[in-house]
């Protein structure tokens, strides 16, 4: 990498925030801690969390938001998901168990999760707003719904409980 540009992404990572802490600061705060306390696998999977959101931020040119980071670290859950299905697919009980703990480290860094009850509702809605009737409807209420349930909901979950409310 030239030198010009080295220095065109120099910056892109440091936020200044007023007021409460926001997520890339605590993910900082949570690295030190976890340092200081010597649990390497916390250690682990903060720093390649924040090495995936620094590559975000330099795809993107700009630093994230909140918002931004919370589809960084969901994207991450969902790729251990993917990993834990292929591990119990080989037999292998160590990888499976260490990919588990990672997920439910990366979890704590993302809002409260809906349950299904409230999903549920939010699909009422959804239905409700667009007049969607059919099947073939989906997309206008999966459009609908998930600015609604981004970070808070599975995609495939959404989509399922769309699809029996069109369906029924």
């Amino acid at each position: 990498m030239v030198q010009s540009e080295k220095n065109k992404y120099h910056g892109l990572c440091s936020w200044v925030s007023i007021g409460e802490m926001n997520l890339k600061e605590r993910l900082s705060e949570d690295l030190k801690t976890s340092l200081k306390s010597g649990d390497k696998l916390k250690v682990s999977v903060i720093r390649l969390l924040l090495s995936q959101i620094r590559n975000a931020e330099i795809k993107k040119l700009k630093a994230l938001d909140d918002d931004g980071i919370i589809e960084v670290v969901y994207s991450a859950i969902k790729q251990r998901k993917e990993s834990i299905e292929e591990y119990k697919k080989g037999n292998r009980p160590d990888l499976f168990e260490k990919e588990e703990a990672e997920q439910k480290i990366l979890q704590t860094y993302l809002p409260p999760q809906l349950n299904e009850d409230e999903i549920r509702a939010l699909v009422e809605e959804a239905v409700r707003q667009t007049g969607a009737s059919e099947a073939r409807d989906l997309g206008k209420v999966m459009g609908a719904m998930m600015p609604k349930v981004k970070g808070r909901a599975d995609g495939k979950t959404v989509n399922q409980l769309v699809r029996e409310k069109l369906t029924s």
